[in-house]
């Protein structure tokens, strides 16, 4: 019985390797629809897609246009082929705007987005990209079965772009670019205000306001001084028991230090 059914099986495979050819090199319209659905239904996602991109000219304008490109979009999407799957769902619900797929295809084409976004440490355009389209399907579908998922997707890019530009800063302070560092974290803080790296950014710019006023020509010190003085007080107030307290405290009192020869 084995031996029987693992034949059936290979003639059955043989057969439909057969059947997906002839439809592959055959005119007839009909034979490759009906070939690249079974392809489809069967999960042989790659085999469907050169089908329906055959068939497509053929059917562009027509009713059964709308199920055929449903099914080529969802195949680009089940082989990961996340660029051209995005562009094919947002072609969809341009094209069908009264689909019933049109909820789904807008959530899976802002999910390609999510797909293609990298590691923080890279260039992030597609994790903007990304956000952007989650957000105009949650705008557009807030009732949806799929705006949980949404949600929490855009939640889980925005704490990289959080992280990209929270890194970026501290580079300015790596480098001793310290001018730099100061605008860039007080600008990380405005776009990002309730960022979980804030005890981080105030005391990065704390030390970058330090080693700039410690390092002035004797004209600019007493201000850059001051001005580091403030930076302390801020990270302070909003972190009293601070991880960087021991080293803030030594660097504040080298502040008063130097700046006992501007009150002499």
């Amino acid at each position: 019985m084995k031996k029987f059914l693992a034949l059936f099986a290979v003639i059955l495979f043989l057969s439909s390797c057969s059947e997906y050819q002839k439809a592959l090199k055959s005119e007839d319209i009909a034979l490759k629809v009906t070939s690249a659905t079974k392809m489809y239904e069967a999960k042989k996602y790659n085999k469907a897609i050169r089908l329906f991109e055959q068939i497509a000219p053929a059917y562009k304008g027509k009713p059964q246009a709308e199920r055929m490109f449903y099914m080529y979009c969802q195949s680009l999407y089940k082989t990961e082929q996340y660029y051209l799957a995005g562009y094919q769902f947002e072609n969809f619900a341009a094209s069908y705007p009264k689909s019933e797929k049109m909820e789904e295809a807008s959530f899976l084409g802002a999910k390609c987005f999510t797909q293609l976004s990298p590691v923080y440490s890279l260039d992030q355009t597609d994790t903007y990209k990304a956000v952007d389209k989650l957000q105009t399907f949650i705008d557009m579908y807030p009732n949806s079965q799929n705006l949980a998922e949404a949600n929490a997707l855009a939640k889980t890019l925005r704490e990289k772009l959080e992280k990209k530009a929270f890194e970026n800063a501290k580079i300015y302070n790596t480098i001793d670019d310290h001018k730099a560092a100061m605008v860039a974290f007080d600008n990380f803080m405005i776009n990002f205000p309730g960022t979980i790296y804030k005890e981080k950014a105030l005391y990065y710019k704390f030390d970058s306001a330090y080693k700039l006023a410690i390092n002035s020509i004797p004209a600019k010190m007493e201000e850059r001084l001051k001005n580091a003085k403030q930076a302390y007080a801020t990270l302070i107030k909003f972190k009293t028991d601070t991880q960087y307290k021991a080293k803030a405290d030594e660097m504040l009192a080298r502040i008063e230090k130097d700046l006992q020869q501007f009150s002499k």
